[in-house]
């Protein structure tokens, strides 16, 4: 290999490395956090503090996310889906999204998707949760309350 491949190659697997470092910190920030939760667990009242909303006696769209990422640590799919739905239904969005941004950084090519798309998708999730929290706080949605 001549010298100014070997250059090349080396300012590309070091630019790499500079691009994968957003995504290794994301992926060590969502361990940390699951395994904390997997330690400490959320289902014992206070343990994480006290939900200023679930005090009032309202449940958010995220009422019951720790516990269900305490009980998708612990394999417990459907206790999970109990405590939580919406976020359960969520992952696999949020893990094509992952994938997607970490591909690009990964090529070089970055992920851009278009901003009309992107403020679609936002405005239905937006209403996805106000729809979620609103019924998880009905009689008739009681059953999605965690």
């Amino acid at each position: 290999m001549t010298l100014a491949a070997q250059a090349v190659r080396d300012a590309g697997a070091t630019s790499r490395r500079r691009r994968m470092l957003a995504p290794l910190l994301v992926v060590g920030g969502v361990t940390a956090a699951t395994v904390a939760l997997h330690l400490r667990d959320p289902h014992q009242h206070g343990s994480w503090g006290l939900c200023p909303s679930a005090a009032l006696g309202i449940y958010c769209p995220g009422c019951g996310g720790l516990r269900a990422v305490n009980d998708l640590s612990n394999l417990h799919v459907a206790d999970a889906a109990s405590s939580n739905l919406l976020f359960v239904a969520s992952i696999p969005l949020l893990v094509w999204i992952f994938w997607r941004w970490s591909a690009g950084r990964w090529t070089g090519r970055a992920w851009d998707p278009d901003s009309r798309t992107v403020a679609r998708w936002s405005a239905v999730m937006l209403v996805l949760m106000v729809a979620f929290a609103v019924v998880r706080n009905t009689s008739f949605g009681a059953w999605l309350a965690p």
